[in-house]
């Protein structure tokens, strides 16, 4: 499985209006949204429960990211989206730092396998630091995109 599997190219947004993690959150599922990938109805289900998550254990794991998840019943597929913040957001971070990029992962509450598959691809990428420092740096739709696909390509950057 590769990023661009499940990445949704058109919910990517390369500057957050959200500056808190409840609004990030908001806006990250909202774009899912107006990209057809879910309905109206499931991304508030998904926006709530996605929060809840979060209050149970910040998924801010350190190093200026974040990984949003949640295995919700009506999603069909893994998909996710991504987004950046120059301003960064507090996510209540295990290292206590602001969060400059947040991967939101939604998995069908089904399939367990894909949700783990999707899940060691998006920390494998997010463990190499060249991975981290190009994504905050990107600042277009088409640079995050080719990140993502260089990525793929590379597992090293």
């Amino acid at each position: 499985m590769k990023l661009a599997d499940f990445v949704c190219f058109e919910a990517i947004i390369p500057e957050l209006k959200a500056d808190d993690r409840d609004g990030a959150i908001a806006e990250l599922v909202s774009a899912l949204t107006q990209a057809g990938r879910l309905g109206n109805a499931v991304s508030r289900e998904i926006i709530r429960a996605v929060i809840q998550r979060e209050k149970e254990a910040s998924t801010g794991i350190g190093k200026g990211v974040a990984v949003p998840h949640v295995k919700h019943k009506k999603v069909k597929d893994v998909i996710a989206a991504v987004g950046r913040s120059s301003a960064g957001i507090d996510f209540s971070s295990l290292d206590k730092q602001p969060v400059y990029s947040v991967i939101l992962l939604i998995s069908p509450a089904d399939d367990p396998d894909k949700h783990l598959q999707a899940m060691e691809n998006v920390f494998k990428h997010l463990q190499q630091e060249k991975f981290r420092k190009f994504l905050r740096q990107s600042q277009t739709v088409e640079q995050i995109e080719d990140l993502i696909r260089e990525a793929d390509e590379n597992p090293s950057l």
